[in-house]
């Protein structure tokens, strides 16, 4: 049992986010000169449309991935690894992979919402174009923005945050392939129709990537979930200690039947993305029924593997579960809708359950460490009193 009273979970010192502020307003500048020079040269010769083909869109999303990029390595690098310490305790390998999972991120966000911004701008100016000068500060402006942003957001990750990260960026690259796919009608098939080569080049590789760099972050974000359920098991066994009781040997938290489904699911969706339906659909199915398995382990053992939650939260995991079956029934037998719907509903009720799972971890971790404490404190009381 832990004698002190020590902080179990570490956040950024206020010198730390002083420091992370400073780097990442001058990370800006720097990218904002960048971008400047980059296109005042990449600009001769002609007037760039907003979107298209050597347009401001184009340069703003490549400049602001390799912002993107630089800015998220040195947040990790430089100031996550220092405030959450425990990220060294991983092997070097499990280290490139946080790492590339937060750099890709953030590159890809940059750079699909520079696409975005500047294709949506095109259509409300139709026939704009700048000049070098202007398309360069704009692109400019655009890749510093990204820069800060990258550093700031990889230097305070955490588990809410990176949740966040990966649902706008699932969401966005999903998105996108639909509004690419060359075929209309996709949506009468499934989602993996997106992810074949009938859809167009585009929309194959943006869903596949997509799915891809997904499964390689929630392997991240796993190690963070994780974490917080391990510093909960830890305060079980310290609690019972404190009590005078054996430590509990069933019902605790069991952070290894966490990891494992999660870092189970991460890998089904990396390989639905490696293995499209087109390319062996059998192997693609099985892979799909495995991501279904690590999912219904997590929503019906709730209990088992998370005691010391509210009791609402397992009302929510056990009602997640039903609301899956649910779906399941209203596509076969009952053909309410078809495959994409189902695939709609699941990853919604999935992700919702997995946004609040880590959110009630977070809270049920401060409150059991807040409760440690005093019962450690009226420990220590008492002794002195005797």
């Amino acid at each position: 049992m832990e004698n002190e009273l020590n902080p179990r979970s570490s956040k950024p010192t206020a010198d730390q986010q002083f420091r992370a502020e400073s780097w990442a307003l001058w990370l800006g500048l720097s990218c904002m000169v960048a971008g400047l020079v980059v296109c005042i040269i990449g600009f001769s010769g002609y007037r760039p449309d907003l979107a298209g083909y050597r347009s401001v869109g184009v340069y703003a999303a490549i400049m602001a991935a390799i912002s993107a990029t630089v800015g998220a390595a040195l947040g990790y690098r430089r100031f996550l690894m220092v405030s959450q310490i425990w990220l060294l305790e991983f092997p070097r390998y499990r280290q490139i992979i946080n790492a590339a999972a937060l750099v890709l991120i953030h590159a890809a966000i940059c750079a699909m919402a520079g696409i975005i911004i500047f294709r949506v701008f095109q259509d409300a100016f139709l026939g704009l174009n700048v000049d070098r000068f202007a398309g360069s500060l704009m692109v400019g402006v655009y890749a510093g923005i990204c820069g800060y942003a990258a550093l700031v957001s990889a230097a305070r990750i955490s588990a809410q945050s990176l949740s966040a990260l990966l649902a706008i960026f699932l969401v966005t690259g999903v998105f996108i392939s639909m509004l690419a796919a060359e075929d209309p009608y996709w949506w009468q098939s499934m989602f993996s129709e997106l992810g074949t080569r009938a859809s167009g080049t585009t929309s194959f590789w943006t869903f596949n990537l997509t799915l891809v760099i997904s499964g390689v972050v929630l392997s991240t974000l796993t190690a963070f979930i994780v974490r917080n359920v391990k510093l909960m098991a830890g305060i079980h066994d310290d609690y019972a200690e404190a009590q005078g009781k054996s430590r509990p040997r069933f019902i605790r938290p069991r952070p290894a039947v966490v990891r494992i489904c999660l870092l189970g699911l991460g890998l089904c969706v990396i390989g639905i993305g490696l293995v499209p339906i087109s390319v062996a659909a059998p192997i693609h199915a099985g892979i799909v029924r495995t991501a279904a398995g690590f999912i219904v382990v997590l929503l019906v053992g709730a209990a088992f593997w998370l005691p010391g939650f509210p009791w609402v939260f397992h009302l929510f995991s056990f009602a997640c579960f039903l609301g899956l079956v649910g779906a399941a029934l209203l596509w076969q037998p009952l053909a309410y809708y078809n495959l994409t719907a189902f695939e709609l509903a699941v990853v919604g009720i999935v992700f919702g359950w997995l946004v609040v799972f880590i959110r009630t971890t977070a809270a049920a971790l401060a409150v059991k460490e807040k409760a440690l404490e005093d019962l450690l404190l009226a420990n220590q009381q008492r002794l002195a009193a005797d």
